[in-house]
C-alpha cells in the first residue's frame, strides 16, 4: 500500500464508522403502552441505542385518571406505571440502570424507600432522590428511569 492510500483508507473507514454511529444515534422509537393516553407534548418512553428513557411517572391511576391519597399509594402506583412503560418497551424494572425520584416533601423519603425497595429483585439501579417545588397534578412523587432493553 502506498503512502497515499493509507490516509485515504483511514479516512474512508472513519467516514463509514461515523455514518453508522450517526444513523444509530438518530434511530429512536416512541414507546406508548397499550391503552395509554399520553400528552401530545411527550412520549411515555423513547428507545434509542439499546436504552429506554422513560418520562417521569406520577402515581396517577391509569383507569380513573386520579391520584390516590397518600405517599404510599402514590409511590406504589408510580412504580406500577414505570413498570408498565418499561414492559411495553421490552425491558423491566430489573434492567433499570438509573432512576430519579422527585418528592414534593422530603419527609416522605423513608416511606418511599420502603416501597421502592420492594420493586427490585437484585441490585437496585443508581438513584437520585430530590425534593422539588411542585409536581404536576399535585402529585407527591414522580419517578423516571433509564433502562437497558
Amino acid at each position: 500500500m502506498s503512502k497515499f492510500h493509507k490516509p485515504l483508507l483511514i479516512m474512508t473507514l472513519g467516514a463509514i464508522l461515523f455514518s453508522a454511529s450517526a444513523a444509530q444515534a438518530g434511530d429512536r422509537k416512541a414507546i406508548v403502552p397499550e391503552g395509554a393516553k399520553p400528552s401530545a407534548l411527550y412520549s411515555p418512553a423513547i428507545e434509542a441505542n439499546g436504552f429506554i428513557f422513560t418520562s417521569g411517572q406520577i402515581g396517577i391511576d391509569p383507569v380513573s385518571r386520579k391520584l390516590p391519597d397518600g405517599i404510599e399509594a402514590q409511590t406504589r402506583q408510580a412504580i406500577a406505571n414505570l413498570r408498565n412503560v418499561l414492559e411495553a418497551s421490552g425491558s423491566s424494572m430489573d434492567k433499570l440502570v438509573k432512576v430519579n425520584v422527585y418528592l414534593s416533601n422530603m419527609d416522605d423519603y423513608g416511606t418511599m424507600n420502603k416501597i421502592y425497595a420492594e420493586a427490585f429483585n437484585g441490585a437496585p439501579p443508581a438513584r437520585t432522590a430530590l425534593q422539588v417545588g411542585k409536581i404536576p397534578m399535585g402529585a407527591m412523587i414522580e419517578i423516571e428511569g433509564i433502562a437497558v432493553k
